[in-house]
């Protein structure tokens, strides 16, 4: 047993001050077999404690069925930890942001007609808990209490960002409580005034976020909690990409000088991210401050590790201050990862997406175009097909409303895209005898931030011709969990001429003994938009908008003999190959 406590202004372990230096590593985004190289890359730095958020739609992917093996381990993650001697904060908060999928909440939330995210609803509460019931009793054998690595636990996420219901927060903590978890608990908000009222509750430690001008961030903490410790629970040293933005990079010397001002003023701090990692299939988020904003596949962070684990100029100056303020030694650096560039895999048609729906889907029949989550489906795509009667004349198409891209085909012929943040109508003539509409639906990611937080997925209300309302549609959900199926697609290779729709692609390529097996990065010159799968792990998405290139493929998903390519590319290639490439492009 361990205690970790707060008396006056100082944290105590074990009766003894201590400063916390905390990275943040969120292990559902790291490859498990890199778990031990992140955590001891962290610990050569100079930091104590790695902090990590707890990705509820994880480890309840359908209600009621919980997974908790492969990068779901939490549990594994935690013991590596403890072996390396690292204290761990542990964020499970129902809420995580984290630029992740819907703020880290499952899908199937969303399929429960009346309830309220986020605050004193009954309904939700009741999910939060069943939640609970299964998760802490996990954490429990690893608090300190208990002979544990993990000295502190988050009950909400910046909830003063979001709203003012300390009720809601009084229910969490107590939850947590109840659950035996009897560790140090805190907020984290940002130092806005109403940021800080909003999130604090008593006898809950508050903590502050922010990523620069650390006397005016820490003043604001003073004001609404003096005499407790100052600590900067996110210093988001450097921050994430959207798709058609710019990638962000942020100077190493400024940087590491924010982190010393928090130091000398006797801070502890959680560095936000130590090593970003991957939003790997699925999982990115998207910022919707009043237009949707997805985020990229890599969750690089411009960290002190990147996305592949290889140490930065920031890690190299972080280490040398931590040692010299603290008068430590300098452990030895773990060896860099090895990268190999296996060069041009040739990828040939497997088949047209519209010919192998029988295989990846069961229709069903609406009378509306229902979005996703009232199907019971969490991610990917959903395909709306209906029968339009002719003759029409310049037909205006209008989605009411989308969520997020969405393909348009009339009889099969591509009519064009319509997108979320620019939701322009297509025109089109409908030919007489009528014509079969399709409309393809990407969800490039649920808001994970911010006021719309409930973000169906799919057309949300209805498709109209001008003013008149579709109905009767077919409806196809496309998660693409497992692709195993398209192994039964009859060969699609003698049409290759005739492909320019959404479309499976597949190459291979051989490593011929282990030592060969390396990360590697795969890049899509002359594709267009769409998804990968490694050896049948989704990778995520790319897009020629950019700013990302390449995509990360670290060593463990690879194998001696044949590796598998599946690409899903939504409108065509110019060429038919990609590169894996021993560098990385991300902007």
């Amino acid at each position: 047993m361990a205690s970790f406590r707060v008396q006056g202004n100082q944290f105590l372990y074990e009766d003894k001050p201590i400063t916390i230096l905390s990275g943040a590593i969120h292990y559902f985004r790291v490859i498990p077999g890199y778990w031990k190289d992140r955590l001891l890359k962290l610990k050569a730095c100079g930091f104590n404690t790695v902090e990590t958020y707890v990705a509820w739609n994880m480890h309840e992917p359908q209600e009621g069925k919980f997974c908790f093996t492969g990068m779901a381990d939490i549990v594994a993650f935690i013991e590596i930890a403890a072996e390396l001697e690292l204290h761990v904060i542990v964020r499970p908060s129902p809420y995580i942001c984290a630029e992740w999928e819907f703020g880290g909440m499952p899908a199937w939330l969303l399929a429960e007609d009346g309830m309220r995210l986020r605050c004193y609803d009954e309904l939700f509460l009741s999910k939060v808990d069943a939640y609970y019931d299964v998760l802490l009793p996990m954490l429990k054998p690893l608090l300190c209490t208990n002979g544990g690595p993990i000295i502190a636990m988050q009950i909400e996420n910046e909830y003063g960002s979001y709203g003012n219901d300390l009720k809601y927060l009084e229910h969490i903590k107590e939850s947590m409580i109840s659950r035996g978890m009897d560790v140090l608990l805190f907020t984290s908000d940002g130092p806005e005034d109403f940021m800080l009222q909003g999130g604090m509750i008593p006898g809950v430690l508050e903590t502050v976020n922010f990523g620069s001008r650390t006397e005016e961030a820490f003043n604001s903490l003073k004001q609404v909690q003096p005499d407790k410790p100052l600590m900067c629970m996110e210093y988001w040293n450097g921050w994430f990409d959207h798709w058609n933005k710019p990638h962000h990079t942020r100077d190493a010397q400024e940087a590491v000088q924010v982190f010393e001002d928090m130091l000398n003023a006797g801070g502890s701090v959680n560095f936000y991210m130590f090593h970003g990692g991957t939003n790997f299939g699925f999982y990115n988020g998207a910022n919707n401050h009043g237009k949707y904003e997805p985020t990229v596949t890599s969750y690089d962070y411009d960290s002190p590790l990147t996305e592949w684990g290889d140490i930065t100029e920031k890690y190299v100056l972080l280490r040398e201050l931590i040692a010299k303020h603290f008068g430590t030694a300098l452990m030895p650096l773990p060896e860099p990862v090895r990268k190999m560039g296996y060069g041009d895999v040739q990828m040939k048609p497997v088949a047209p997406l519209f010919d192998v729906l029988p295989l990846l889907s069961t229709p069903v029949q609406r009378a509306c175009p229902e979005p996703m989550e009232k199907l019971g489906q969490d991610y990917g795509f959903i395909l709306y097909t209906t029968k339009v009667s002719g003759p029409r004349l310049n037909c205006s198409l209008v989605l009411q409303e989308v969520h997020d891209r969405a393909l348009v085909f009339l009889d099969g012929e591509y009519k064009g895209v319509i997108e979320r943040w620019d939701p322009q109508p297509i025109e089109f003539d409908v030919p007489e005898g009528g014509a079969d509409l399709r409309i393809l639906v990407e969800n490039m990611g649920r808001t994970n931030y911010g006021p719309y937080l409930r973000d169906y997925k799919g057309i949300t209300e209805g498709v109209r011709l001008g003013f008149q309302f579709l109905f009767d549609w077919t409806i196809h959900s496309l998660p693409l969990h497992n692709i195993a199926q398209l192994e039964q697609a009859p060969a699609a290779e003698e049409r290759v001429q005739d492909i320019n729709g959404p479309t499976f692609y597949q190459g291979s390529f051989h490593i011929e003994q282990e030592s060969n097996i390396a990360d590697t990065f795969l890049a899509l010159e002359g594709w267009t938009k769409g998804i990968v799968f490694v050896n049948g792990f989704n990778l995520g998405r790319y897009w020629e908008a950019g700013p990302q290139k390449t995509l990360y493929v670290p060593g463990p998903l690879l194998r001696t003999g044949a590796n598998e390519i599946v690409v899903f590319e939504l409108h065509g290639a110019k060429t038919l190959q990609v590169t894996l490439q021993d560098t990385p492009d991300l902007g």
